[in-house]
């Protein structure tokens, strides 16, 4: 069982064949070089592999140190979780920018008051400005701090309006929009292994772990294969601003018409695995970074998944992987005929209308 908020590059429907895949390596300590929601680190985990987790993200990090550093009986945070459940609501700053309330629309539909869209109803806005606040106030211990803010975030994504992300809002409140904000204490349990998790571009965060590891599971940020995308596009950073802003709790300057955190910027956020231009040389420059990332992971094994829609093609892809190793296992996600299948080397695993989105999973050993 993991738990996270939802993730527009979350892999839980593919836990089965990566954990699969990382147990026919022999491996025991494995590296999960970009975190993201902590599914796949958790899976991990729970399956008994120590576990080494690493994301840019402060929210990952607080995700990733809530499930992967406890040590505790679940039950030692149910009175700090009853606490802020307890708490007044109040207005602040959260409820000034991301806030709205219900009103009817000449259609009947129910719609945000003022036409702008937001990502939560007033009411709980005002519970989270609350706990929020709360949070700040209590001089909790690192731990208990991220198991927390895991529960808030973990609430507030039950009752957002949005589509699993924060680049857009919906016009028409989302039926989950009306529940009331509950936190809960998160499915932890007492991790047993010593795991590390790390908050580090992926090339530094290689240098910094303490001990060798046997996998690298690697999933980037994808570059996109579409040559008509602008230059400037929201960024994986950006999708997901609010947590970023509800862990740092710094009332950030905003802009745009989703309130964004001005440091979430397309220019100021992006990752060089999503870059989709080419360098001088001619070459793809998030090809060049997988490439070099590859190269440069310490370990024997690699388990690398990637996206039809990544700037990678298949024959870049094949040059990479020959370079520095062996492909001994290719998988095949596509999630519109929900079956898992191993893979051709073929220009047919490229984006295309039929099939607009399919997962790839490369078992590779240097």
């Amino acid at each position: 069982m993991t738990e996270s908020v939802k993730y527009a590059g979350s892999k839980l429907k593919l836990l089965p064949q990566i954990l699969e895949l990382i147990q026919s390596t022999g491996g025991s300590r494995i590296f999960d070089g970009f975190a993201g929601s902590t599914r796949v680190g958790q899976a991990l985990a729970r399956s008994g592999f120590k576990v080494v987790s690493n994301d840019v993200a402060d929210w990952s990090f607080v995700l990733g140190s809530a499930f992967l550093l406890n040590k505790r009986s679940p039950s030692q945070f149910r009175d700090l979780i009853c606490h802020l459940n307890k708490l007044p609501p109040e207005d602040g700053w959260f409820t000034q920018v991301y806030g709205g309330d219900v009103t009817k629309s000449h259609q009947g539909n129910a719609v945000q008051q003022d036409g702008f869209k937001r990502p939560w109803q007033r009411k709980n806005t005002r519970k989270l400005d609350a706990i929020r606040r709360e949070i700040s106030e209590l001089k909790l211990d690192q731990l208990t701090r991220n198991v927390a803010l895991t529960s808030l975030m973990l609430a507030l994504d039950q009752v957002d309006n949005s589509l699993g992300h924060f680049s857009s809002y919906l016009r028409n409140w989302s039926p989950r929009s009306y529940k009331d904000l509950e936190l809960k204490v998160p499915s932890l349990w007492i991790n047993e292994k010593h795991n590390q998790v790390l908050q580090k571009d992926v090339f530094d965060a290689i240098q910094c772990l303490e001990a060798k590891v046997d996998v690298a599971y690697l999933d980037p940020p994808y570059g996109s294969n579409n040559e008509k995308m602008p230059p400037s596009r929201v960024r994986y950073a950006a999708y997901y601003h609010l947590w970023t802003t509800i862990c740092r709790n710094d009332q950030p300057d905003t802009f745009g018409k989703v309130s964004r955190r001005k440091d979430s910027s397309d220019k100021a956020c992006g990752s060089v695995f999503e870059e989709y231009r080419k360098n001088e040389a001619g070459e793809f420059i998030a090809v060049t970074a997988l490439d070099r990332l590859i190269e440069r992971v310490p370990c024997e094994w690699i388990l690398l998944s990637y996206s039809s829609g990544g700037r990678a093609t298949s024959e870049a892809l094949h040059e990479v992987i020959g370079r520095h190793g062996k492909l001994v296992h290719a998988l095949e996600a596509r999630y519109k005929k929900n079956v898992m299948a191993s893979m051709k080397w073929t220009h047919e695993w490229l984006r295309s209308a039929e099939e607009p989105h399919r997962e790839f999973l490369f078992l590779i050993r240097k």
